[in-house]
């Protein structure tokens, strides 16, 4: 079982008392770490995005956060819920920027902008992103648990339209964010920020006007 940030095993040592009480040992406790999970997690994203999922391992993230290796069983059940972490707390920030985008929103031109904004410059703004939601995709088709992350991130994305969009154009305005993600990420040569932003503008307004 994981456990808080607290002082681990790694962070205490035993050393034998002197004098009198030579008999008694004298725990020492080290520097505590109260933002070492978080770390974990960040280069665990890291990581990701320069090996995938597949040469991701225990030793690799510990050594790219700088902790000992224990650290990673202490904090987390094993290699699977490293993964489902790292995926969720990257998934929950993404959910936020769009919530935070779609609140400064006044208009639904407003809102038509952010998706686009959402989809260029948060999903595949940086090659870190690009590469970190692909991978999510494919671990999210092979294990169930994964969805589940999928799940909450379409939830607030519904959910932040709704003052803007009926809901079959709010699920429709989500498969354009999804379908976008997916194909320009795969794309040869990745099309540029700017690009990508007017198509996403130009599939925004073609699914409002019914333009195909």
């Amino acid at each position: 079982m994981r456990h808080q940030d607290t002082p681990t095993n790694d962070d205490q040592a035993t050393i034998p008392a002197t004098g009198r009480d030579a008999t008694t040992p004298v725990r020492r406790t080290r520097r505590v770490d109260p933002n070492r999970r978080q770390r974990i997690i960040d280069a665990c994203l890291d990581v990701i995005a320069e090996r995938g999922v597949a040469g991701t391992s225990h030793r690799v993230v510990a050594e790219a956060a700088d902790v000992p290796l224990g650290s990673m069983t202490y904090h987390f059940d094993g290699f699977d819920d490293l993964i489902f972490q790292a995926f969720s707390h990257y998934a929950r920030q993404a959910a936020e920027r769009f919530r935070t985008r779609m609140e400064q929103a006044h208009t639904r031109d407003d809102a038509c902008e952010a998706i686009a904004e959402t989809i260029a410059d948060d999903l595949l703004g940086t090659h870190r992103d690009m590469v970190i939601n692909l991978e999510l995709y494919a671990i999210a088709a092979r294990k169930p648990r994964f969805r589940d992350i999928m799940t909450e991130w379409t939830r607030t994305v519904l959910t932040s339209m709704a003052p803007f969009f009926d809901p079959q154009t709010a699920k429709l305005l989500d498969d354009v964010i999804e379908g976008i993600t997916i194909h320009r990420a795969m794309a040869v040569p990745h099309p540029s920020v700017e690009r990508t932003r007017e198509d996403a503008r130009d599939a925004i307004a073609r699914i409002l006007t019914g333009v195909v």
